[in-house]
């Protein structure tokens, strides 16, 4: 299906068992063999500041939840935005939800830093259309 894997992929999601369903459904995808799961906005931030082998851990693509305890989506975007570019990296960020709210996808479409808005949950068809949009040469 995927002409190269991605490098890593960084899940964002409070919820364990979504964070769970996805690293499954992304293995069934063949998209990436890195996949990092983490629960909380903070957490993602702490990651992407980290340093391993003397360089920040650059995930290809983020997977993010919006509605979250301590740090939401939103918010996770708003402190995005203030790191180093050599800490963001060329991260595609896919904001993902079980909002209905027309809203939502409309305050999502006008942040640059938010490539997509989808709804969960995450299905390959999903994976395969992200590739598509994002990663084809």
């Amino acid at each position: 299906m995927l002409k190269k894997k991605l490098n890593c992929v960084l899940l964002i999601d409070d919820d364990e068992p979504t964070n769970f369903y996805n690293e499954i459904i992304i293995r069934e995808a063949q998209l990436s063999d890195q996949i990092v799961a983490v629960q909380s906005g903070k957490e993602a931030l702490d990651y992407l500041v980290s340093i391993k082998d003397g360089a920040h851990p650059q995930p290809d693509l983020i997977f993010l939840d919006i509605n979250m305890p301590a740090m939401n989506g939103w918010e996770f975007i708003e402190a995005y935005k203030k790191l180093e570019e050599n800490q963001k990296g060329k991260i595609v960020v896919i904001m993902l939800t079980t909002s209905l709210n027309p809203d939502d996808e409309l305050k999502a479409k006008g942040l640059d830093n938010v490539h997509d808005f989808k709804n969960k949950p995450l299905s390959v068809e999903t994976i395969e259309e992200v590739v598509k949009n994002y990663f084809s040469d």
